[in-house]
């Protein structure tokens, strides 16, 4: 362990910076289990004002700065470590209490668009404040200190604490939410088999220390690719968590068929509603164009081109990432963010009446016939209490069928293939094709 005490003249800005720093000789690039790492910077204001993001009226008196073993609590950042706790006192009708809320990958292009909408106020209210809890790696963390010191500068009043660092064992205490978007991504020559092994452990890891300090009730939302077969892998190293809460991120795919299907009968996409896509996000994901809707009609009824729904659409779909990166040059690293500020909304906002969402889900109790004990996008109904059910008033054909059961078999030959990290014994590869979906290598 190695300690540093820095206390600059007079002249320089006044502050004190502790940082404590174990690292392992087993530590990956990716991601290292149970390594602690944490930094703590603290700033000591003079004569004890303090001066932060947090108005007047909102703090009834200074709150001073302790001096605390770096070990005991995970490390905060710069004016974050001026924690403003919402006391009962203090407390007023207009403010809820404050959530906790994992990112992990938060160094990445998708988190840095993310992260500032969850600050905003965007996805979870105007009046409820949060704590912002960013895991990356060994390689990431002064990317991390960077991260952090933009949301710093952002003054959001809602963003009481941010802390950093490589140990989800210590970023994941207590959250509500965790958003896991870090994954390994697929390099040249790597087969599919070999990136599902590779992240599953990754997610293997997460999934244990969510079981062993996150909230009993934690909201799990995975994005990191590939997403459903990570997830499955994720709640089954969670037993203690309910396995309903955990999430595959396919609403990316949803926003991109309503965007289809609104280009091709000439409206706004606010018109277009229930929209499902099935199965695995991969090339076998299935947009069903069958109980959608435009302006509240079937979509059937007003596109009449069935050509272009069986054929053209899906593959508009499927290869709009790919396309993007082509026009572009990199992933839609955006977009994503927005749909998994979607993805949020429609689990903590009621669902419009008649409408749905999709979302990636445990197939356990399913009324649809998929088989069981998967992670497969179906569409879905919310309270807006953080909770969902499935939807029972959909309609198939064979067309439809047919394709769910061909992504069906694609996920069950994935749950094979990482048999030896859900705890079902020996992996067994033997995967239909390659399915990754274009910009995802």
């Amino acid at each position: 362990m190695a300690m540093a005490e820095l206390i600059p003249s007079s002249s320089s800005s006044l502050y004190t910076k502790t940082t404590s720093l174990q690292y392992s000789s087993q530590l990956s690039n990716v991601l290292s289990p149970r390594l602690s790492n944490q930094r703590r910077v603290c700033l000591k204001p003079r004569n004890s004002t303090i001066v932060c993001s947090v108005t007047s009226k909102e703090v009834q008196a200074p709150v001073s700065v302790k001096t605390e073993d770096p070990k005991k609590k995970p490390e905060c950042y710069g004016v974050f470590c001026l924690t403003y706790d919402l006391k009962a006192e203090e407390e007023t009708k207009s403010w809820k209490k404050l959530i906790n809320i994992a990112v992990s990958g938060a160094a990445g292009m998708i988190s840095n668009h993310l992260l500032f909408k969850l600050a905003s106020g965007e996805v979870f209210g105007p009046d409820q404040p949060i704590a912002l809890k960013l895991l990356g790696s060994e390689r990431s963390l002064q990317a991390l200190e960077g991260v952090a010191m933009e949301l710093e500068d952002s003054l959001f009043p809602l963003l009481r604490e941010v802390s950093i660092g490589i140990d989800p064992y210590e970023v994941f205490q207590d959250v509500e939410w965790a958003l896991l978007i870090g994954a390994k991504p697929r390099g040249p020559g790597m087969e599919r088999a070999g990136l599902l092994d590779i992240n599953g452990q990754i997610f293997a890891e997460q999934g244990k220390a969510l079981n062993a300090v996150a909230s009993r009730n934690v909201k799990v939302m995975v994005v990191g690719n590939p997403c459903n077969t990570n997830a499955l892998i994720c709640l089954k190293n969670a037993p203690d968590i309910p396995a309903k809460n955990f999430h595959a991120l396919t609403r990316l795919d949803e926003n991109r068929a309503k965007c289809q299907l609104a280009l091709k009968a000439g409206v706004f996409y606010d018109k277009v509603s229930n929209v499902t896509i099935w199965g695995n996000h991969s090339t076998t994901q299935v947009p069903d164009f069958l109980n959608a809707k435009i302006d509240g009609l079937p979509v059937k009824e007003v596109i009449k081109d069935t050509k272009w729904l069986e054929e053209e659409f899906t593959q508009k779909v499927q290869t709009r990432g790919g396309v993007l990166i082509k026009k572009w040059g990199r992933s839609s690293a955006a977009s994503t963010a927005v749909s998994i500020v979607d993805a949020i909304r429609s689990l903590v906002t009621p669902t419009p009446e008649g409408d749905w969402f999709s979302t990636g889900v445990y197939t356990a109790g399913n009324p649809y016939g998929i088989a069981e004990d998967i992670v497969f996008s179906m569409p879905c109904r919310s309270k807006g209490d953080g909770d969902y059910e499935l939807v029972k008033d959909v309609i198939f054909d064979d067309y439809l069928w047919n394709r769910i059961k061909k992504t069906e078999a694609e996920l069950l030959a994935e749950k094979k293939c990482v048999a030896h990290l859900t705890g079902e014994g020996i992996a067994v590869c033997d995967l239909p094709g390659d399915t990754m979906l274009p910009g995802e290598m």
